[in-house]
């Protein structure tokens, strides 16, 4: 048996480390934290490497065991920026002991989910290791960017190459086992510039750009409307417009950006199609108009009967006496790199979503610990221990 004190005291302090070594992104320099627990993995006897990309932003990769299954744990190491300073009542980079939180920024997202894993990866060792498999912690950087240098970089480079995947979230320890995937477009549009009090001798972009925005509005949110799978909903956004210089001269160039969630049957080839082929119906001259895929990854759905499933599943009834809640992700997770490779994601992990990127981020510690409690029971259930 576990004694769930000790445990809260070392899930605590741990955390408690972790807050305290600055990571927020901008400028996402994960250099000291991945130091921090690369030196703690190499020292539970974990094979460790610290690799990147982009210097400064740095992920761990330590494995114990070989062959498959691969059971992959991932968190993010880190975190947005403090934002207002007057909003926090304290150091954000000193985690506080309250009412049975800790708090902190990057506490709940996720530096709470890191911590939980480092316990999770030295309780493993000392058990012996995995009786079958392999058992591979990744701690990364660029998650809050949505860049390439993080989780991406580790799949891209054949490091990382997991059976299941398990992703540090705030679940409040239940399972998203089903992400929509994202698209990012950007639509430009030229005219010719032109004094506003002579608006005919110009061309305007941003009339241009109203006219085609106005389109795809009208056409695909009569489309979206229908495609629907369970709480998930296929959406758009125009998250972003640019255009002109000064109020008195007709703009010669406008830019939007425009944001895509896509259901897990739903792929980024076609709803890029779709959106070029709304762009194209409004007949503006082809010289006028571009449009460009900034990034996109696909959706994904764990099987409900897939072992990495039904082994939280279980664990999680044995921990609470009750069977797990399927939760609906509002954002997207680094999962979504490993999307379109056949193996099982699952999101979990102690805090509430509505705590990542707030003032006073906070997490229960009663949470980490049964959060670490359950995913040991993972463990032993898919590996063996």
């Amino acid at each position: 048996m576990t004694d769930r004190a000790a445990l809260a005291t070392a899930l605590t302090a741990c955390l408690a480390d972790l807050v305290a070594i600055p990571s927020p992104f901008p400028p996402g320099d994960t250099a000291k934290i991945c130091a921090y627990a690369a030196d703690r993995l190499k020292r539970a006897g974990y094979r460790t490497e610290v690799a990147h990309r982009t210097p400064g932003v740095d992920n761990v990769v330590a494995s114990l065991g070989s062959g498959s299954p691969h059971l992959v744990f991932n968190a993010h190491a880190d975190t947005v920026g403090i934002g207002e300073r007057a909003l926090w009542r304290s150091d954000p980079f000193t985690a506080e002991l309250r009412d049975g939180l800790v708090i902190g920024l990057g506490a709940g997202n996720c530096k709470a989910s890191m911590a939980v894993q480092l316990w999770l990866a030295e309780a493993i060792a000392l058990a012996g290791g995995p009786q079958r498999g392999t058992v591979t912690f990744t701690f990364v950087g660029d998650e809050e960017n949505l860049g390439p240098d993080g989780m991406a970089f580790l799949r891209e480079s054949g490091k990382v190459k997991p059976d299941m995947l398990v992703l540090g979230a705030q679940t409040e320890n239940q399972l998203i086992t089903a992400e929509r995937g994202v698209l990012w477009v950007a639509l430009e549009t030229r005219g010719t510039a032109a004094h506003a009090g002579a608006p005919d001798k110009g061309d305007n972009a941003i009339l241009r750009m109203l006219r085609i925005v106005s389109h795809i509005e009208r056409a695909l949110g009569q489309r979206l409307t229908s495609r629907v799978d369970g709480p998930m909903r296929s959406t758009i956004n125009l998250g972003m417009i640019r255009g002109g210089h000064n109020t008195n001269v007709v703009p010669s160039a406008c830019r939007v950006e425009i944001d895509r969630r896509l259901l897990p049957n739903e792929t980024v080839d076609a709803a890029y199609a779709e959106i070029a082929a709304l762009v194209a119906e409004v007949g503006e001259p082809a010289d006028k108009v571009s449009i460009e895929r900034l990034r996109g990854t696909n959706g994904f759905r764990a099987p409900a009967d897939g072992a990495l499933v039904l082994g939280f599943s279980a664990a999680i009834q044995a921990a609470s006496g009750a069977p797990p809640r399927f939760l609906n992700a509002t954002g997207v997770s680094d999962g979504r790199y490993f999307a379109d490779d056949g193996i099982e994601i699952v999101n979990f992990g102690p805090g509430a979503g509505d705590q990542g990127h707030a003032a006073n981020e906070s997490v229960p510690i009663a949470q980490m610990v049964a959060a670490a409690l359950i995913q040991r029971d993972l463990v032993a259930r898919l590996l063996g221990l």
